[in-house]
């Protein structure tokens, strides 16, 4: 995931010998009906620029000038998107003691209406590049393009098309921070719970008291080109009729080829720890490589998780299926 609790998902995963990842042959769909008349046009181009932007601040790593950079940024852009905003600073505790100053930034759309979809992703970059071939760059943070960035990225976008046009229902969009600080892969000891720990914060302190949402939705890593989102397996098990929703729709929508029609292994991020604390069932859109030992892309956790894996047709066929997922609630 970035983001995400990606070392304890490969740790789990590869325990597993993939056994998790149920890859029958799936079918893409792409029959050519288009958007739906009252859904808003995603625009990829906007979405690749707010990515871009988040890389341009340097690594979003909490404790630096480059996050709390962002973090500015992030919240002046819901701001302007007629978002009604809320931060959460809260100080967290790394794997390793280190104290990390870290914002939960929350957007909500019409926050009076009790029905209501959580739309999320992480926007810290993470500060080791502990996947990467060269060991020298282990203790390297890297730019989190996909990691992170793309994600958020998205769903800037979604927040820009809400402002031009009401859903009718509520949206709250969470940018969660302090996720993808989890245990390094160099570590000799392992830290349960060490990763998406500003998700772990809201699940229990969330913005609003008593918040709810009839579903979530996370992104991570959707933004890769020639991405594939399986199925996770943990949204399977908590909201597998949301899954079923969105898979259908982007199939519908022509997008067959990203959402693939097979089962992909359990996955720690966000959406977890959103399920634990809140009893909301939650789906994790994630790119997930079965090609590659990790089962993400080759260049996760890496020093070239950088611009150069963003590809605008991933980032449309993401934020095009989650607006017609809102639209047509």
């Amino acid at each position: 995931m970035t983001k995400t609790c990606m070392m304890l998902f490969t740790c789990a995963f590869l325990s597993c010998g993939n056994q998790e990842a149920k890859q029958t042959t799936a079918a893409v769909d792409t029959p050519s009906t288009g958007i739906g008349t009252n859904t808003s046009d995603f625009h990829a181009d906007s979405a690749y620029r707010y990515v871009e932007k988040q890389v341009s601040f340097g690594l979003r790593v909490p404790n630096t000038a480059a996050h709390k950079a962002c973090a500015d940024y992030l919240v002046s852009e819901l701001k302007r998107f007629g978002a009604k905003l809320y931060v959460q600073e809260a100080r967290l505790t790394a794997y390793d003691g280190t104290q990390l100053q870290a914002f939960n930034i929350i957007g909500s759309y019409n926050p009076e209406l009790p029905k209501r979809i959580l739309l999320f992703a992480h926007w810290d970059s993470r500060p080791f590049a502990d996947h990467d071939h060269d060991p020298k760059n282990h203790h390297t943070p890297i730019d989190g393009a996909d990691d992170g960035a793309s994600g958020v990225g998205v769903l800037l976008e979604i927040a820009r098309q809400l402002q031009i046009k009401d859903p009718g229902i509520g949206i709250d969009i969470i940018f969660f921070d302090a996720e993808d600080y989890g245990t390094p892969a160099f570590e000799t000891r392992y830290v349960p719970d060490s990763w998406c720990l500003g998700s772990q914060f809201w699940g229990k302190n969330p913005h609003v008291p008593n918040y709810k949402a009839d579903f979530g939705i996370l992104l991570d890593m959707v933004g890769a080109k020639n991405a594939t989102f399986y199925k996770e397996s943990t949204s399977m098990k908590y909201a597998a009729p949301i899954v079923e929703k969105v898979w259908s729709t982007a199939r519908a929508l022509g997008y067959g080829k990203y959402f693939i029609h097979a089962t992909g292994g359990a996955i720690t991020d966000d959406h977890e720890y959103v399920i634990k604390g809140r009893n909301i069932p939650c789906i994790d859109i994630i790119n997930y490589d079965p090609e590659t030992p990790v089962g993400f892309g080759h260049y996760w956790h890496t020093v070239k998780d950088n611009m150069d894996n963003i590809d605008p047709a991933t980032l449309k066929a993401v934020g095009q299926t989650v607006l017609e997922v809102i639209y047509t609630y």
